[in-house]
């Protein structure tokens, strides 16, 4: 169950969500229960009494950062785009660069009618270069001068750029939000605490991978983008309490997911936190050994988190559910409904 085309299936333009339900907690939830391999339909606020007083929530606390640049090539005009990824320290970046056979080394991009220029450098790999900003820029000091990279299926920039974040993002480092959490309002987090659910959070930072089509029919082939993640040791403690009482963990995204599939050999040991970088690419036939359920959005066909959801889910299963909601419907993608997966 390798091949890319097992992996699709036709998504209407009209029902990808352009804008976020209001208030975030109204969108739709699906629930798919993979043993009674039924489905039922909820809103999201229904979820503290979907969950159990032994479970443990855990959610990616990234935030992200403005870190699409938009300039002109300095010398001809010829537009170009910088999109920001990591900072290397002394004013560099890693970052991808539009069009990238028309930016050589060398190259400078007036941003801003010049405020700031970018000087165009070295190739690395998976595609990457390095960027110099001067004046140097830090992420905080990004929001005069860029905007959010949404994904290209998001035609309106949101009124409130804000509800491209969510409610409980902290660190600064993500191209992209962890979709699963705009669904969350603070009320809500309260609410799944006062019923004994626990709450956990890790820190992956979303990068170009997500905006990355697979290209290679035979899925195991696709190259996953490495992240950055960090998990605390009190997390990894609370991780291994669960386990022991007999609760579930329940990650909400796929950037969870792979985070927790990433050090599921850890999870049991005492240790002051684990920080480091993924590129785990997850195919059916995966043995998950870190989580047991899942809160996602719907996903693109051909799409590197729709293959994890349905090594999660069991692929005809998973297709069933989206015939569903698209019958149903159901808003997909990253502004639209929700899915619990148990």
């Amino acid at each position: 169950m390798t091949e890319l085309r097992l992996f699709d299936y036709h998504l209407p333009e009209e029902r990808i969500a352009q804008e976020p339900a209001e208030p975030r907690d109204h969108s739709r939830l699906m629930v798919l229960d993979r043993a009674e391999r039924s489905i039922t339909h909820h809103v999201f606020r229904d979820l503290p009494k979907l969950l159990g007083p032994a479970d443990l929530l855990v959610l990616n606390d990234t935030r992200v950062i403005p870190a699409r640049l938009q300039g002109t090539k300095r010398g001809t005009g010829g537009k170009a785009e910088i999109l920001l990824l990591e900072e290397m320290g002394g004013g560099w970046w890693k970052a991808m660069v539009r069009p990238g056979r028309r930016l050589p080394p060398g190259t400078e991009v007036d941003v801003a009618g010049g405020e700031v220029v970018c000087l165009v450098g070295e190739r690395l790999p998976e595609g990457l270069r390095k960027v110099r900003l001067e004046p140097p820029l830090g992420a905080e000091d990004l929001g005069r001068f860029a905007s959010y990279a949404l994904p290209p299926y998001i035609k309106r920039y949101p009124r409130d750029p804000e509800r491209y974040q969510t409610v409980y993002a902290k660190v600064p480092g993500s191209v992209a939000a962890p979709t699963a959490g705009l669904h969350f309002t603070s009320r809500l987090l309260d609410e799944l605490q006062r019923r004994g659910v626990g709450l956990a959070w890790v820190t992956l930072h979303v990068g170009p991978g997500t905006f990355r089509p697979i290209r290679t029919e035979n899925i195991k082939e696709h190259r996953m983008h490495s992240e950055r993640f960090r998990v605390e040791g009190e997390v990894l403690r609370q991780l291994s309490r669960t386990r022991r009482q007999g609760g579930r963990i329940v990650a909400v995204g796929t950037t969870v997911v792979r985070v927790l599939e990433s050090i599921a050999d850890q999870l049991d040991r005492e240790a002051a936190g684990v920080e480091g970088a993924t590129d785990l690419m997850i195919v059916p036939g995966h043995r998950f050994r870190a989580v047991d359920a899942l809160i996602t959005n719907f996903h693109l066909p051909r799409s590197t988190t729709l293959v994890l959801v349905a090594a999660f889910a069991g692929r005809e299963l998973l297709l069933e559910a989206y015939e569903v909601a698209l019958r149903s419907g159901y808003r997909f993608l990253s502004f639209g409904d929700a899915m619990l997966i148990v």
